[in-house]
């Protein structure tokens, strides 16, 4: 018999679909790059939290429509309530409740994404037990890069990367592919995309949220994980020496120490990147991730809760919306910054966007996390030399 399944109708922001003892979750606006919009929230809370109670549902399946897993935020709706002081509080709630759900999820979840997968989109990704990823997987933090900052719990996630990396993420933007996500730690499995339909087909037929079994299937399906000779994760000396300085400043002027060094041309465009970025976003983006190292996943969500609605608040500066401006609505590509330099902000401002809310406007999550991240990421390729082989779940 085949099996029974039921389909929300395709107009729809987030799919839901129903077969047997397995969910799948497709994001749904592939125009737009499957972008976390207001609805998609909604929908995505409401599917979760309903099978999370339905003791016939054992597996939930993440996948996006089109060419992209999820690439972050819709940055045109925090543009456009920009004049409407907290118009977008509720969402933003909403989404970081959200990213500690699915952190701490109780069915078993897999993630197939076989696309861009950037900024909080790559939330829905990273927590899960198992992340699968393929050659045309592309993941980035870029939100520096528009005045925003390392949000939705990657002040956890990049603080717990070995050595600096997580620092070089959330500085540059820089981009990450699959076999790199694989050796960093970041994903659990690596199949080619010719293969992801019916590896979804098998999980589907597997009708069970077993783990072991759940495991067992997606690694017939993988792939042995062999990075490119020119891969960033290469060059790990050279970012641990280079973004374990003090300040942002200091990381600048040791990036180009290096860069007029013959062999070191791949540090031009993310220097480019962050000289163009916003200097209050680095600023934050630095003092996040390593306050992270300190934090747990909870006390990290918290955080940056305060940072991103202090930022919609323009409690300091304008940048971000300068940045949407620049890249997303006018698209000149020119924003201008204020204050324009790193040497012109100033920290006692900076410390007025982290001050703790009271307790009846923070973030109500738990406090007690247990995720895929603790303990795992020192077995990531990157951390050991001369290995570059899937780490297990």
């Amino acid at each position: 018999m085949a099996p029974s399944a039921t389909t929300i109708p395709e107009e729809q922001n987030v799919l839901g679909e129903e077969i047997d003892n397995v969910r799948v979750i497709t994001l749904n606006r592939p125009r737009q790059l499957n972008a976390i919009s207001p609805d998609l929230v909604y929908l995505l809370a409401e599917y979760l939290e309903k099978w999370e109670k339905d003791e016939k549902a054992e597996l939930i399946i993440f996948k996006g429509a089109g060419r992209a897993f999820c690439a972050g935020g819709d940055l045109r709706v925090f543009y456009n309530g920009r004049k409407i002081k907290d118009s977008c509080l509720e969402v933003v709630y909403r989404f970081y409740w959200l990213c500690h759900h699915i952190s701490t999820y109780k069915k078993t979840q897999v993630a197939l994404v076989n696309g861009i997968s950037m900024g909080g989109g790559a939330a829905l990704m990273i927590p899960l037990k198992f992340s699968v990823v393929t050659e045309k997987t592309v993941f980035a933090t870029p939100e520096a890069s528009f005045g925003f900052h390392t949000d939705c719990g990657f002040s956890y996630y990049h603080s717990r990367l070995p050595g600096s990396l997580g620092e070089y993420l959330a500085l540059t933007g820089g981009r990450l592919n699959g076999m790199e996500l694989i050796a960093a730690g970041l994903a659990t499995h690596f199949v080619t995309s010719e293969k992801i339909v019916e590896l979804e087909k098998r999980l589907i037929s597997l009708n069970s949220g077993d783990e072991n079994a759940v495991r067992s299937v997606i690694e017939e399906f993988s792939s042995e994980v062999k990075l490119d000779e020119d891969s960033i994760l290469n060059k790990k000396s050279i970012i641990d020496e280079c973004f374990s300085k003090d300040s942002v400043e200091e990381i600048i002027k040791s990036l180009e120490a290096e860069s007029s060094k013959e062999g070191n041309g791949w540090i031009g465009p993310g220097l480019k990147g962050m000289k163009r970025s916003s200097p209050t976003a680095l600023k934050i983006a630095l003092r996040s991730v390593r306050e992270g190292r300190n934090q747990s996943l909870t006390e990290c969500l918290k955080k940056e809760f305060i940072l991103t609605i202090n930022i919609l608040r323009t409690t300091i500066s304008e940048d971000m919306y300068e940045g949407i401006r620049a890249l997303t609505v006018d698209k000149d590509n020119a924003p201008k910054w204020d204050p324009p330099s790193l040497d012109k902000v100033d920290d006692e401002k900076l410390d007025l966007i982290f001050k703790p809310f009271d307790k009846e406007l923070e973030l109500q999550i738990p406090e007690s996390v247990e995720n895929r991240w603790d303990g795992k990421y020192e077995n990531s390729a990157y951390a050991v030399p001369n290995r570059a082989t899937p780490t297990s779940a």
